[in-house]
């Protein structure tokens, strides 16, 4: 019974599935590295929409490689892959000022992980106004 738990994966309670996933997204992409050409395609189906998401995609690409050899960014790269994902998506699809907005408080700035925190440019009526369907 004790060699069963030494042979069994404890990762994800000792080190935490947040840290684990990350590592299998790092693990992932040097294993399958077309897998990164592709991310940066579907990234650039969004270039020139705004100025600032292509600053971030830009960034994250030159530093891709040297971060990828460093095991303690795991969580860094993939919430940078998540957030830069989910721009190309909002300004894509997404009513201007929401996608503006993303961009403002999760690239452009320094947003510290907390919700709820809009600079003043940031037109809030907006993407209210969006939310909710028109009454004929």
């Amino acid at each position: 019974m004790a060699r069963l738990y030494r042979e069994a994966p404890l990762n994800g309670i000792w080190e935490g599935t947040g840290n684990v996933i990350c590592l299998d997204v790092l693990r992932s992409m040097t294993r399958e590295p077309g897998c990164i050409a592709a991310l940066f395609d579907e990234l650039r189906l969004a270039r020139g929409a705004d100025r600032s998401y292509d600053i971030a995609v830009a960034a994250l690409e030159n530093e891709l490689d040297g971060l990828r050899k460093h095991e303690g960014q795991a969580r860094r790269i993939v919430e940078r892959l998540a957030l830069l994902m989910s721009a190309s998506l909002l300004l894509r699809y997404a009513a201007p000022a929401v996608a503006g907005a993303f961009i403002a408080t999760r690239l452009a700035g320094g947003w510290s992980g907390h919700f709820g925190d809009l600079s003043a440019n940031v037109d809030a009526a907006a993407i209210a106004r969006s939310a909710v369907p028109e009454i004929s």
